[in-house]
């Protein structure tokens, strides 16, 4: 018995696919082994509402990746203006940072409004106290199977074998802690606060029928980020806010995970080209994923436009989350008479402490 799946992912493919077929086989219609088992049922099929959901891997990093170029372009434009809102160096790798592996939580788990210093007003000194512009941020995230060896990068064209398969990700992110905190080096406080996950894997096995072409990167990518098939997936991606005190929830994006510009094997590939070595349970989050229109953009700092626009909820408005709201991301493939589900990724924001 295993407290989690590290030592599964470390199998590596022929051992996922071999599990998937296996259970495939046992809970299919023409299988008796189940079926007529009373007690083999009882033992193996558990009730949704009596299962408690954890998370399923231990986590010993936690890298936040910057790969759609819709987000990158909306932030670029908020902060520096429409002029040049893309760095140039965005275009030649996968942007990441490295965030903070504890504070990942599981679905359903409630996030305290972190506290934290802001911009200073005037000549003031910097505002101190509870974020003031907390927000969501629409991810998922790779969960790294077999890992490699120090100084041994892992090639773009077998990343695909080094992927188990992918999550939801809420990367919550106090925008007015990171503004003032992130020159030069980056988030920080801003984020490490908490991050939320949805506790079901899908497999890339699972999605290959939903894999569908990548952009078309220009300029081309250097060699070693060069693929001989570059590809997405066709993953519908949805966010509800439920605002403090309602009882229903409200659309607020519509995306889709094919909108990513750099993909997962480029990300990894590029993450360990440097001989950093990856293990068995490490995150590789994508960044928020945006598509162009407003509709779909991945959190609210591009929702209100900084908060200059007011998001409608109902018989309520918000430019950034307030206690008590709750955030719920949802995923699914849609297959020919068949859907694959990522399940949700849920959290509620309680008051910061005193």
């Amino acid at each position: 018995m295993q407290p989690n799946l590290n030592k599964f992912l470390e199998l590596g493919r022929p051992a996922w696919k071999e599990a998937r077929a296996t259970l495939q086989k046992l809970l299919s219609s023409a299988e008796p082994a189940l079926q007529n088992n009373a007690s083999l049922r009882q033992k193996a099929l558990l009730p949704m509402d009596e299962v408690e959901m954890l998370l399923p891997i231990a986590i010993g990093d936690y890298t936040d990746f910057f790969s759609s170029m819709h987000h990158a372009k909306n932030c670029g434009t908020i902060f520096r203006g429409p002029e040049n809102p893309i760095n140039p160096n965005w275009f030649h790798l996968p942007i990441a940072y490295h965030g903070r592996a504890s504070s990942i939580v599981i679905s359903g788990t409630d996030i305290i409004r972190p506290r934290g210093q802001g911009h200073p007003s005037a000549n003031s000194p910097p505002y101190f106290g509870p974020s003031r512009k907390l927000d969501f941020e629409l991810e998922m995230a790779a969960v790294v199977g077999p890992g490699n060896e120090l100084g041994k990068p892992i090639d773009v064209n077998e990343a695909a074998d080094h992927i188990f398969g992918v999550v939801l990700m809420n990367d919550w992110s106090a925008r007015d802690i990171q503004a003032w905190e992130y020159v030069p080096l980056g988030p920080f406080l801003g984020k490490s606060f908490g991050t939320t996950i949805s506790p079901w894997i899908v497999t890339l096995d699972a999605l290959e029928p939903f894999a569908c072409d990548a952009p078309n990167q220009i300029p081309q990518p250097l060699p070693y980020l060069a693929e001989k098939v570059s590809k997405n997936y066709d993953i519908s991606l949805e966010v509800r806010v439920k605002p403090a005190g309602q009882e229903e929830s409200f659309t607020v994006t519509r995306s889709n995970f094919n909108h990513l510009y750099w993909t997962l094997t480029q990300q990894l590939a590029h993450h360990t080209i440097n001989g950093c070595n990856l293990r068995p349970g490490d995150l590789l989050g994508t960044g928020t994923i945006s598509g162009p229109e407003p509709e779909s953009y991945g959190c609210l700092l591009e929702l209100t436009w900084n908060g200059t626009k007011e998001l409608s909820l109902g018989k309520t408005t918000r430019k950034f989350l307030e206690d008590g709201d709750e955030v719920i991301f949802s995923g699914c493939c849609k297959g020919n008479g068949y859907n694959v589900g990522f399940g949700t990724c849920s959290g509620k924001i309680l008051p910061s402490l005193p």
